[in-house]
Protein backbone atom coordinates (compact mmCIF):
# COMPACT_ATOMS: atom_id res chain seq x y z
CA UNK A 1 0.00 0.00 0.00
CA UNK A 2 1.45 3.38 -1.00
CA UNK A 3 0.49 6.56 0.82
CA UNK A 4 1.75 10.05 1.57
CA UNK A 5 3.76 10.56 4.75
CA UNK A 6 4.20 13.97 6.30
CA UNK A 7 7.57 14.33 8.00
CA UNK A 8 8.05 17.47 10.10
CA UNK A 9 11.35 19.26 9.90
CA UNK A 10 11.90 21.84 12.62
CA UNK A 11 14.48 24.55 12.78
CA UNK A 12 14.39 26.37 16.07
CA UNK A 13 16.90 29.11 16.78
CA UNK A 14 17.16 31.16 19.93
CA UNK A 15 15.52 34.53 19.43
CA UNK A 16 13.50 33.61 16.36
CA UNK A 17 10.21 31.94 15.72
CA UNK A 18 10.67 28.37 14.61
CA UNK A 19 10.54 27.59 10.93
CA UNK A 20 8.26 24.72 10.09
CA UNK A 21 8.59 22.78 6.91
CA UNK A 22 6.57 19.73 6.02
CA UNK A 23 8.24 17.47 3.50
CA UNK A 24 5.95 15.17 1.63
CA UNK A 25 7.21 11.92 0.18
CA UNK A 26 5.63 8.78 -1.17
CA UNK A 27 6.44 5.68 0.82
CA UNK A 28 5.10 2.29 1.79
CA UNK A 29 3.67 2.47 5.27
CA UNK A 30 4.16 -0.28 7.79
CA UNK A 31 1.22 -1.02 10.10
CA UNK A 32 0.97 1.53 12.90
CA UNK A 33 3.11 4.25 11.30
CA UNK A 34 0.27 6.50 10.11
CA UNK A 35 -0.81 7.46 13.66
CA UNK A 36 2.83 8.23 14.59
CA UNK A 37 3.27 10.41 11.49
CA UNK A 38 0.03 12.23 12.31
CA UNK A 39 1.10 12.73 15.95
CA UNK A 40 4.47 14.10 14.76
CA UNK A 41 2.74 16.58 12.44
CA UNK A 42 0.45 17.73 15.28
CA UNK A 43 3.43 18.11 17.64
CA UNK A 44 5.36 20.11 15.03
CA UNK A 45 2.40 22.43 14.51
CA UNK A 46 1.90 22.91 18.28
CA UNK A 47 5.60 23.72 18.68
CA UNK A 48 5.36 26.27 15.89
CA UNK A 49 2.31 27.89 17.53
CA UNK A 50 4.05 28.09 20.92
CA UNK A 51 7.13 29.69 19.32
CA UNK A 52 4.92 32.23 17.55
CA UNK A 53 3.73 33.41 20.99
CA UNK A 54 7.25 34.49 22.01
CA UNK A 55 7.04 37.62 24.17
CA UNK A 56 3.39 37.13 25.20
CA UNK A 57 2.98 38.03 28.89
CA UNK A 58 2.34 35.48 31.63
CA UNK A 59 -1.06 35.73 33.30
CA UNK A 60 -2.27 33.16 35.79
CA UNK A 61 -5.26 31.24 34.39
CA UNK A 62 -4.87 32.66 30.86
CA UNK A 63 -4.98 30.41 27.80
CA UNK A 64 -4.49 32.87 24.95
CA UNK A 65 -4.46 34.21 22.46
CA UNK A 66 -2.23 36.98 23.84
CA UNK A 67 -1.59 36.00 27.50
CA UNK A 68 -0.77 32.60 28.95
CA UNK A 69 0.10 30.63 32.02
CA UNK A 70 2.17 27.46 31.50
CA UNK A 71 -0.64 24.98 30.84
CA UNK A 72 -2.62 27.66 28.99
CA UNK A 73 0.21 27.90 26.44
CA UNK A 74 0.32 24.14 25.87
CA UNK A 75 -3.49 23.91 25.74
CA UNK A 76 -3.68 26.77 23.20
CA UNK A 77 -0.80 25.45 21.07
CA UNK A 78 -2.23 21.94 20.75
CA UNK A 79 -5.77 23.26 20.21
CA UNK A 80 -4.47 25.27 17.23
CA UNK A 81 -2.84 22.04 16.00
CA UNK A 82 -6.14 20.16 16.24
CA UNK A 83 -5.80 18.38 19.60
CA UNK A 84 -7.60 19.10 22.85
CA UNK A 85 -5.78 19.00 26.18
CA UNK A 86 -7.19 19.36 29.69
CA UNK A 87 -6.55 22.66 31.48
CA UNK A 88 -3.97 21.98 34.20
CA UNK A 89 -0.39 20.75 33.92
CA UNK A 90 -1.19 17.74 36.14
CA UNK A 91 -4.23 16.81 34.01
CA UNK A 92 -2.15 17.17 30.84
CA UNK A 93 0.42 14.80 32.30
CA UNK A 94 -2.28 12.32 33.29
CA UNK A 95 -3.71 12.21 29.75
CA UNK A 96 -0.45 12.25 27.74
CA UNK A 97 1.41 9.14 26.60
CA UNK A 98 4.48 9.04 28.84
CA UNK A 99 7.84 8.68 27.09
CA UNK A 100 11.38 8.21 28.38
CA UNK A 101 13.81 11.12 28.25
CA UNK A 102 15.87 9.13 25.75
CA UNK A 103 12.83 8.96 23.43
CA UNK A 104 11.73 12.59 23.71
CA UNK A 105 11.04 14.48 20.49
CA UNK A 106 10.42 18.09 19.58
CA UNK A 107 6.78 18.84 20.32
CA UNK A 108 6.54 16.54 23.34
CA UNK A 109 5.32 18.03 26.60
CA UNK A 110 7.86 18.52 29.39
CA UNK A 111 6.44 18.22 32.90
CA UNK A 112 8.30 19.57 35.91
CA UNK A 113 7.46 17.72 39.10
CA UNK A 114 8.12 17.61 42.79
CA UNK A 115 7.52 14.13 44.15
CA UNK A 116 4.43 12.86 42.37
CA UNK A 117 2.92 16.28 41.62
CA UNK A 118 3.37 18.19 38.37
CA UNK A 119 3.74 21.94 38.85
CA UNK A 120 4.85 23.25 35.41
CA UNK A 121 4.66 22.29 31.73
CA UNK A 122 6.30 23.40 28.49
CA UNK A 123 6.77 22.13 24.92
CA UNK A 124 10.08 20.47 24.07
CA UNK A 125 11.92 22.35 21.31
CA UNK A 126 14.95 20.07 21.00
CA UNK A 127 18.52 20.51 22.23
CA UNK A 128 17.42 20.57 25.88
CA UNK A 129 15.16 23.61 25.46
CA UNK A 130 11.45 24.29 25.96
CA UNK A 131 8.95 26.94 24.97
CA UNK A 132 7.01 27.92 28.08
CA UNK A 133 5.30 30.69 30.01
CA UNK A 134 7.27 30.69 33.28
CA UNK A 135 5.69 32.92 35.94
CA UNK A 136 4.24 36.32 36.81
CA UNK A 137 6.38 39.14 35.42
CA UNK A 138 7.80 37.06 32.56
CA UNK A 139 6.86 36.28 28.97
CA UNK A 140 6.65 33.20 26.74
CA UNK A 141 10.21 32.27 25.89
CA UNK A 142 12.61 29.57 24.79
CA UNK A 143 14.70 28.38 27.70
CA UNK A 144 17.05 25.56 28.62
CA UNK A 145 15.53 22.86 30.85
CA UNK A 146 16.88 23.72 34.30
CA UNK A 147 15.90 20.65 36.33
CA UNK A 148 16.37 16.89 36.32
CA UNK A 149 12.91 16.47 37.87
CA UNK A 150 11.08 16.29 34.56
CA UNK A 151 8.85 13.79 32.83
CA UNK A 152 7.90 13.73 29.14
CA UNK A 153 4.54 13.15 27.52
CA UNK A 154 3.38 12.81 23.93
CA UNK A 155 0.04 14.05 22.69
CA UNK A 156 -1.49 11.48 20.35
Amino acid sequence: MTAQTYVPSLAVRLGTVCALTLAVSATTLAPGTAPEANAAAVAARALHVAASKKGSPYQYGASGPSRFDCSGLTLYSFKQAGRRLPRSAQQQYNTSRHVAASSRKAGDLVFFHSGGSVYHVGIYAGEGRIWHSPKTGTVVRLERIWSHSVWYGRVG
